[in-house]
């Protein structure tokens, strides 16, 4: 037997561990999927209505799995780990992560589903405590009111100042956002922050020329 023979045999031998049984495998990805679970259930509690899936939420429970069945695989040889690393770099995923909250819980996921494949159950447990932690928190965290925005149909331009003068009154911050002409007359959108609401629309509804005003809220991001 060469050199190269007797090498390639340690080499290979000392990425082999013992055949891992099944009620072991069982036990593993029974608890990986008990942590998907619920990292399930903390995403639907974080995340608005507004940019929540299903699917989505069911792909995390599902991928923590998944990437713990990868890591018991490659346990068992560095060969089976290299056409593992092969297979996996040729998938190709197109769809955009839209919310960065997604991104963090797709990295959440597949952190537990490694932990739990190595072995590394209290990691995966104490991480997924602090995550939740941490995101219940900053997400409960009060940093501001997002503006509302003030849409209005007027008679003409020149009923703008009069208008304007009357959000100054009632908004103690407004920005014209948009402004649009056609057929003379004028459409402006604002971004306000009143807290006389109901008084504001009912004095400016009054004002000559205003055929249709409306006030809308929104779940947009605060900006500064």
């Amino acid at each position: 037997m060469s050199f190269s023979d007797i090498f390639k045999k340690d080499f290979l031998a000392s990425f082999t561990s013992e055949n891992v049984s099944v009620p072991h495998i069982a036990a593993v990805l029974l608890i990986t999927a008990l942590i998907s679970v619920y990292i399930f259930m903390v995403y639907r509690l974080v995340t608005k209505k507004t940019f929540y899936s299903k699917n989505f939420n069911i792909s995390l429970a599902a991928l923590a799995v998944i990437t713990a069945g990868i890591i018991l695989a490659v346990q068992s040889s560095i060969v089976i780990s290299l056409g593992m690393v092969g297979a996996l770099s040729i998938v190709r995923f197109r769809t955009a992560v839209k919310e960065p909250m997604d991104l963090c819980f797709l990295f959440w996921s597949i952190a537990v589903g490694i932990c739990c494949g190595a072995h590394m159950t209290e990691i995966a447990l104490v991480l997924s405590v602090i995550l939740t932690v941490l995101v219940i928190v900053l997400d409960r965290l009060p940093i501001g009111r997002a503006p509302m925005i003030l849409v209005a149909d007027l008679g003409s331009l020149s009923q703008e100042k009069e208008f304007m003068d009357m959000a100054a009154k009632y908004c103690r911050y407004y920005r014209i956002k948009s402004r649009n002409i056609s057929d003379g007359r004028c459409n402006l959108v604002l971004e306000v922050r009143t807290a006389g609401e109901y008084e504001m629309l009912q004095e400016m509804e009054k004002l000559e020329g205003i055929s249709s005003i409306s006030l809308v809220s929104h779940d947009g991001e605060v900006t500064f």
